[in-house]
């Protein structure tokens, strides 16, 4: 099984379709610790990756499709999360630059570039309730799949069986970051929306790698 870049193409399909689905969810939880727009700015960003590829058909390896996706989502997504998921692809794209085919340290490589983009963007640290609190035990799950020998597609699903495991992790923590950090306590007892979205583009690649297989 081969992660090209028709399964890159796939996922950016497939997480435009999930965005589009949990739109409305990620309205919610950001309304509840933010100000409401998150799930409108990523239905938008994602849509205008899909009518990229759409219009220019599909780039010839997988960091060429997380390139484009990096910079319609820099341009098109306002808020934190274009700058911020941005900064994930186009980090994760040079980690794989040039490779026709992922495998499974491919994988870990792309999503620890990816993480360690938005921590440096972002300036968040594990227990800060964002995004990271999904990616890092997505990161970590991968690196120990890939280790234990997993194929690329059965490391991008254990890494996103850990972002949800991350999500849920969110609920208690009393932001420290970003729109929710104003909130304080009241913070705590509401999922974080960054690391929502980010368990369902980590799932959208997985379901798209399953689909490949």
């Amino acid at each position: 099984m081969e992660l090209n870049a028709q399964w890159a193409d796939q996922w950016m399909r497939d997480a435009a379709a999930s965005m589009d689905e949990n739109r409305q969810r990620l309205i919610d939880l950001d309304r509840a610790i933010g100000d409401a727009d998150h799930g409108e700015n990523m239905d938008r960003g994602f849509t205008a990756i899909v009518e990229k590829l759409d219009a220019d058909g599909t780039p010839g390896t997988p960091a060429d499709v997380f390139k484009l996706a990096a910079m319609t989502l820099m341009s098109k997504v306002g808020g934190a999360a274009g700058p911020l998921y941005g900064t994930a692809f186009l980090r994760g794209s040079a980690a794989v630059s040039g490779k026709e085919v992922l495998d499974a340290g491919d994988i870990v490589a792309f999503l620890a570039a990816a993480r360690d983009g938005i921590v440096s963007r972002g300036k968040a640290e594990p227990g800060d309730k964002t995004m990271v609190d999904a990616f890092t035990p997505a990161v970590e799950a991968a690196e120990t799949a890939a280790g234990a020998g997993s194929d690329a597609a059965a490391t991008l699903s254990a890494a996103a069986n850990a972002a949800e495991g991350g999500l849920a992790g969110t609920e208690p923590l009393v932001a420290r970051k970003g729109r929710a950090s104003y909130l304080g306590e009241r913070s705590a007892g509401h999922l974080d929306p960054g690391a929502a979205s980010t368990t369902l583009i980590l799932q959208a690649a997985a379901r798209a790698a399953s689909e490949q297989a």
